[in-house]
């Protein structure tokens, strides 16, 4: 009984609202009274659902919806938004692909419309997949160019083998395996309704949405009775410490990674306020240590990869070659110091600093509609809501406990002579 009425207190107070229709689909709602909306349909499908011999298949589909419907041109899909005053675009992860929009709320008809003809009725032309492979090919090569980029793909290749040990773009290889069939065979099993969530963050009606979605994508559950969730495929835990040298760059590009709990466990939380301890903004420890200090770098930077499957924190830092191992001395250094000596009073500062940066976050409606999309694919949407309260009940000893790093990943990209 208490829960049910937190929910609905919850509900009056932050204007979100939640349906999930007859036929599996999620719809995802928070009202906003400014005169713009975002937009997004989103499939429970990406880097960590693939096969490694078939890795980037869903950043391929990603690109491929973009090319044509059975109604609209690439030309006429982009128009039909930007003459309307909008913006869009998509992006694939590992747990989620989406197609988004933010549009002037008088426009909403038009975003629905045109993005759910991409999920619905893409055309996946042989002469036009051809082409966007090659695309693909040149983002990977960008993607390879760019250190800082790089660092932070191979990080994750030293924490976990199987299906996450292999870029979310793909390879050339597993690009040149995906053909027609094998992309038409994978969008009609994953692009489904009860895979799908329409999220959507501005001034909108909610009852509308629920229509346009029950009209648009039917209202009954074909196949079976029960919501399915793609299976993960396979990987494991590692770590691993790598070295790699490159000729042409100045400057040695260096992550260091450990795993923490995944995000259902409490202790999660304790990771998030870690790692904006040691490297979250010019106040943090490490940025103290390596470059107010010692002036041993310019970017000094901190974050979590945080799900329901993987869970990883990283810091990141660019460096002479020379000093490549003093930083990861530092930084392991000040990971001891934190187990050791953290107290209330540096724990809380930390805690406002997150709570505020999550208060910022929720102003750009395109953020906080992915921010519903990733809590919705972790567990529930509304959960989202809760990260306040969830930062403040963290505890001084998990933190401490968390800093006691015992195994951890390390890559470092550096200049070779």
């Amino acid at each position: 009984m208490g829960r049910t009425l937190n929910l609905l207190i919850f509900k009056m107070e932050k204007k979100f609202h939640k349906k999930v229709l007859k036929n599996g689909m999620t719809i995802l709602f928070e009202k906003r009274d400014l005169p713009v909306v975002s937009v997004a349909f989103a499939v429970r499908h990406g880097g960590i659902h693939e096969e490694i011999s078939e890795k980037g298949i869903s950043h391929f589909i990603e690109h491929m919806l973009y090319k044509g419907t059975k109604t609209r041109t690439p030309k006429q899909i982009s128009e039909e938004l930007e003459k309307n005053g909008g913006e869009m675009n998509g992006f694939t992860e590992n747990v989620i692909t989406a197609y988004w929009c933010k549009m002037p709320s008088d426009k909403l008809k038009i975003a629905l419309d045109v993005l759910s003809d991409l999920v619905k009725n893409p055309l996946f032309e042989e002469k036009e997949l051809e082409k966007e492979r090659q695309v693909i090919f040149e983002e990977i090569k960008m993607y390879h160019d760019n250190p800082l980029r790089y660092v932070f793909e191979e990080i994750q290749k030293c924490l976990y083998d199987g299906t996450l040990s292999i870029d979310l773009i793909g390879t050339k290889k597993t690009m040149n395996s995906i053909d027609r069939e094998k992309m038409v065979e994978k969008f009609k099993s994953v692009y489904t309704p009860n895979n799908m969530i329409l999220c959507v963050v501005g001034n909108a009606d909610f009852d509308e949405l629920v229509d346009f979605a029950e009209k648009n994508f039917g209202n009954t559950l074909k196949g079976t009775s029960e919501k399915s969730e793609i299976s993960v495929k396979e990987f494991g835990l590692k770590n691993e410490v790598k070295v790699e040298e490159r000729k042409g760059i100045d400057q040695a590009n260096l992550v260091f990674a450990y795993h923490v709990p995944l995000v259902e466990d409490k202790k999660s939380d304790a990771a998030r306020i870690l790692t904006c301890l040691m490297a979250g903004g010019l106040s943090s420890r490490l940025f103290e240590e390596i470059r107010e200090k010692r002036n041993l770098a310019y970017a000094i930077k901190g974050g979590s990869q945080i799900s329901k499957y993987f869970a990883y924190n990283f810091i990141y830092v660019g460096t002479m070659k020379e000093n490549v191992e003093k930083v990861k001395e530092l930084i392991l250094k000040e990971f001891e110091k934190v187990a050791k000596s953290l107290d209330e009073k540096e724990l809380n500062s930390v805690k406002e600093q997150l709570i505020g940066n999550y208060k910022i976050s929720q102003e750009d409606s395109v953020l906080q509609m992915q921010s519903l999309l990733f809590a919705e694919m972790d567990g529930q949407a509304e959960e989202f809501y809760e990260f306040e309260k969830n930062i403040k009940e963290v505890k001084l000893e998990d933190v401490k406990n968390l800093a006691k790093i015992k195994d951890y990943s390390f890559f470092a990209l550096v200049p070779k002579d």
